[in-house]
């Protein structure tokens, strides 16, 4: 069976996973730090800088693209992801 390696999505990936996540009510973002965090966000492609907020935990934290190592578009308002994720996967 022939291992696959998962990396870091691109810059392009990334910019593409963040811009279609901001029109999702729920995401998971997890963090180059391993940090993972719930909520909506707010993207600006042209700075690559956004915003997560959760209003359940009364949190918002900013981040930078190159932070972000995976994002999660979750089905519905929830503090667990669904099946419906949007994940990129590199081979290199």
């Amino acid at each position: 069976m022939a291992e696959r390696t998962i990396t870091k999505p691109r810059r392009e990936q990334m910019y593409d996973l963040l811009m279609n996540a901001r029109q999702a009510a729920w995401v998971e973002l997890t963090l180059e730090s391993g940090q993972a965090l719930e909520g909506a966000i707010i993207f600006n492609e042209f700075k690559g800088t956004g915003r997560l907020i959760n209003v359940d935990k009364e949190i918002s934290y900013d981040f930078r693209v190159e932070q972000v190592k995976n994002v999660r578009i979750c089905a519905h308002y929830s503090s667990a992801p669904v099946e419906a994720e949007l994940e990129a996967e590199v081979d290199d």
